[in-house]
């Protein structure tokens, strides 16, 4: 394999215009690389469609309406070992962590399912924030073999393509000519910090011995300062602009 479509992939990711250029970007990498197909997504619930929470993919077809009627991510092998996963992972180790696992028969189950749909092997590459998982990618379709190299610059991208499509979900185009300032005040960044750790307005307010008004009135400064649509975008722009890392 070729290392440079995924060192050309994380320069070129910084400089797409829209969600589209990015997606495009992303299945150049995929194909290249033998993935027939993949899946960037948001964290799933076990109560949650998990088609709703979907970035950018693509599957067989017919896989993602099967793998939600038999309610597959309640014990999807993969997404069990992403909660305690620090970096990506091939979908096979995922399934042998789980041997001794009850609801195994289930897990093969799965597995039989998903070789039917051609998705034989795979990888999957955890999103995390500083509060935890967030989400993920996942490639897959036939075997193909990863180095350890490519394999940790797959993570990388992974993490780039999840934030600049998180970025462009929450982007509005009519604000997006409007510049963006990136100068914080010292109790915006205090503000920012915590946001970004996953605290609420009331929680933050007890830190910083403050109002719940005065933290809502610091976060749509922020808000306005970065040209968000709300407080996720706000994140997803103070991780992409460096911020908070």
């Amino acid at each position: 394999m070729n290392i440079n479509q995924l060192l050309h992939f994380l320069v070129i990711v910084d400089e797409c215009r829209s969600a589209a250029e990015v997606v495009s970007e992303l299945e150049k990498l995929v194909r290249g690389y033998g993935f027939e197909y993949y899946g960037v997504v948001r964290q799933p619930k076990p109560d949650e469609n998990p088609m709703n929470l979907v970035l950018s993919g693509h599957w067989p077809e017919g896989w993602p309406q099967l793998y939600i009627a038999k309610k597959y991510v309640l014990i999807d092998p993969t997404i069990r070992y992403l909660g305690q996963a620090h970096a990506g992972f091939r979908w096979r180790d995922a399934l042998h962590a789980f041997r001794a696992d009850p609801h195994r028969k289930r897990m093969e189950r799965m597995l039989g399912d998903s070789l039917r749909f051609g998705l034989a092997d795979g990888y999957i590459f955890p999103v995390h924030g500083r509060t935890g998982l967030l989400g993920n990618m996942t490639v897959g379709g036939r075997p193909v073999d990863l180095s350890p190299t490519e394999i940790t610059l797959f993570d990388a991208a992974a993490k780039k393509a999840y934030w600049r499509l998180l970025e462009f979900r929450h982007a509005n185009e009519t604000e997006a000519t409007k510049p963006i300032d990136t100068r914080m005040t010292r109790r915006e960044m205090e503000v920012l910090n915590y946001l970004a750790d996953g605290l609420t307005s009331n929680e933050i307010s007890k830190i910083l011995k403050i109002s719940n008004h005065t933290v809502d009135w610091y976060m749509n400064g922020i808000q306005d300062k970065l040209n968000a649509k709300n407080r996720q975008h706000v994140v997803a722009l103070s991780f992409r602009l460096g911020l908070v890392t």
